[in-house]
């Protein structure tokens, strides 16, 4: 969940000077105007680099009017607050309507008590329950609920106290419990990670910062709370997932999680053909075990229009027995299906023990398709998020093996293909005018697909984006992720 943000967003220092100005004004303009509204801002920032989050609420305090802001940081509790209710402190820390407040700290305390066994499995999940309650509550209130989780990979984090040390200007930052906290970083993240899934609501989602840059990470933070708070004011609807996007889109440059593939990887023919046989026997193999214990296993293909998506498909089906699976295309969905919750139609198509269910197109399309073409309202696509991760999170704990895949390839491969399904006859009738159209909004794509990706891959149902310009190399690729994940999956079911 977290890596995946790990694409090496950087802002030019200059940049930075020529762009500070104007979203200071824009900030302390706001909160002005905040005064006079009906509704408080809650900020909360959290991470796993300790220094990254103590420098971003005091860049906060920089930036914005402090008579107006109060920050609270949650460290370890108080006697005080242990003779208390769990979130005592956090309602007492709440700001009035019409003020901000940054919360600073709390979620990777939470994290390393569970590691450490300071708080037992029904401890935490109680306390994740109060604070699902809590933001639900003050959402329903009115209030606008800003998250942000600062994320910097441990190497970077190491390597930034080495410096920070020798730097006499700032090495009087650097104590022993930075260190620490790095030590204890490989176990906490995945706590840390939950954490996130399960308190990520409509109205109050988390916004993954990717903190290694400091000034991507201000420009990003500061420049998100500006939006959320200009739209709230011009009661706009424009909340959570959304706002992320129409910012980040402004930042020139951005990598994506899609920038990050490399599309030149490929496979001569022989290796290819190799390969495929190796890797079919393989699934062969590990799904007549998994039908024999009774281990399902849902396969979601998701990819750019011409992307290989039935061609992959085919060279999976082509592992299994007839029945022992079903594909299952998805297209827009029926009059009838329109009658029910958009997940109903999926349910419908779970496997049962021991099968496989792949999908030809999936649940995503609503953070896809409907999101960027208006079929879905912003509410409606926002919210889809968390009933996709507990649609997901339900198969999990069924037992099911789960993975879900992103074919992608550049626009010039896809158009290459899209000429040469014109010039062949038994493939005319897969290309439209509305492939074509979908052309011009390739950038929104990257950007839901971005976030589609960041919000709802996890350890259990994790997201594999495929390079597909090889078509040898995908199929490859994606049969080895799928004999992995279903060995590994058998084996921790033994």
């Amino acid at each position: 969940m977290l890596e995946v943000s790990e694409v090496g967003n950087k802002v030019a220092k200059e940049a930075y000077k020529a762009e500070v100005p104007s979203l200071r004004v824009g900030l302390v303009n706001a909160q002005y105007d905040l005064r006079n509204a009906d509704f408080p801002v809650i900020i909360w920032i959290a991470g796993d680099d300790r220094i990254a989050a103590n420098q971003m609420v005091n860049r906060l305090n920089e930036w914005l009017d402090t008579r107006f802001v109060g920050t609270r940081v949650f460290a370890e509790q108080t006697q005080e607050e242990e003779e208390r209710p769990t979130l005592w402190r956090l309602w007492r820390a709440l700001p009035p309507k019409g003020q901000a407040a940054i919360f600073a700290g709390g979620l990777m305390r939470a994290a390393t008590m569970r590691v450490n066994d300071e708080m037992s499995e029904e401890q935490f999940s109680k306390w994740l329950r109060h604070v699902e309650g809590m933001q639900a509550q003050l959402v329903a209130d009115g209030a606008l609920v800003l998250k942000f989780f600062l994320h910097t990979p441990e190497d970077k984090q190491r390597k930034k106290l080495r410096k920070a040390e020798k730097d006499p200007e700032t090495g009087w930052w650097i104590d022993q419990r930075d260190w620490a906290a790095l030590e204890k970083m490989g176990p906490t993240l995945p706590v840390a990670e939950r954490i996130l899934r399960e308190t990520s609501a409509p109205g109050a989602p988390w916004t993954i910062v990717e903190s290694t840059d400091s000034r991507y990470r201000d420009l990003t933070v500061g420049r998100t709370i500006l939006a959320a708070l200009t739209a709230r004011l011009e009661q706009k609807s424009v909340t959570g997932p959304s706002l992320a996007q129409s910012v980040f889109g402004e930042l020139d440059g951005e990598a994506t999680v899609l920038s990050k593939v490399d599309l030149s990887q490929d496979l001569d023919k022989e290796t290819y053909r190799a390969e495929l046989a190796k890797q079919q026997a393989k699934l062969y193999k590990l799904s007549i075990e998994a039908r024999k214990r009774g281990i399902s296993s849902v396969l979601a293909f998701e990819g750019w229009d011409a992307a290989g998506k039935g061609g992959v498909i085919r060279r999976v089906t082509q592992s299994l027995e007839a029945g022992d699976y079903r594909v299952n295309p998805v297209a827009a969905p029926t009059p009838e299906e329109l009658r029910y919750p958009y997940l109903w139609r999926f349910w419908q198509h779970m496997p049962p023990a021991g099968r496989f269910a792949i999908f030809d197109r999936t649940w995503y399309g609503r953070v896809l398709v409907e999101r960027v073409e208006g079929f879905a309202s912003p509410d409606e696509w926002q919210r889809a998020y968390d009933e996709i991760a507990d649609f997901e999170a339900q198969m999990v704990e069924r037992g099911y093996f789960v993975a879900k895949f992103w074919l992608h390839i550049s626009p010039e491969e896809q158009l290459a293909r899209f000429k040469a399904r014109e010039e062949t006859p038994y493939k005319q009738h897969k290309i439209t005018e509305e492939d074509y159209r979908n052309r011009e909004r390739w950038d929104d794509y990257v950007q839901a697909i971005d976030q589609m990706v960041l919000r709802t891959t996890s350890a259990k149902a994790p997201w594999h984006v495929i390079p597909a310009n090889s078509k040898y190399n995908a199929r490859v690729t994606v049969l080895k992720a799928i004999t992995e994940g279903l060995k590994r999956t058998l084996r921790e079911q033994s």
